[in-house]
């Protein structure tokens, strides 16, 4: 599945765009920003055991599809809080400067697979559902994101 590569490589982009910001200081998170990540970190801490690091090969793939299209409710409630508006990723770079919507928009692309894959008759390939997994439950995600900000 190609696009699923596609969409997980312009994932991570748009989530390096805004990182970089924030470490450059071009972008500052403000109160609300802040929140938002910390209530997304909450919401989402449910959606694996940490225990296991991914894939959750052991669970069944409706599970697994579940849990990955949790996320996208999650970041949906998120965004709407914020008063943003998701943008897509895929075929576009990142805008200059990045910010809050960049990375909440890199990660909802994969998020939003989940629904997608729920949706449609049959099951995805397994290194597809794997690497939705790795980028949403993985070192490096919610949980150890506020390392990467220095405000």
């Amino acid at each position: 599945m190609h696009e699923v590569a596609e969409r997980i490589d312009a994932a991570w982009e748009w989530w390096v765009a805004a990182i970089d910001e924030s470490q450059e200081g071009r972008w500052v998170r403000d109160t609300v920003e802040r929140q938002v990540l910390a209530d997304i970190t909450v919401a989402t801490r449910c959606l694996h055991d940490g225990r296991r690091l991914p894939p959750f090969t052991d669970d069944p793939v409706r599970l697994r599809l579940g849990r990955i299209a949790a996320w996208a409710g999650v970041l949906r409630l998120a965004v709407r809080a914020g008063g943003w508006t998701l943008s897509p990723v895929v075929g576009h770079r990142p805008p200059h400067p990045a910010g809050m919507l960049e990375l909440l928009s890199g990660i909802y692309a994969v998020a939003e697979w989940g629904e997608i894959w729920l949706r449609r008759p049959g099951t995805p390939p397994e290194h597809a559902v794997a690497a939705a997994e790795h980028f949403l439950a993985g070192p490096g995600s919610m949980e150890d994101l506020e390392s990467f900000f220095y405000d």
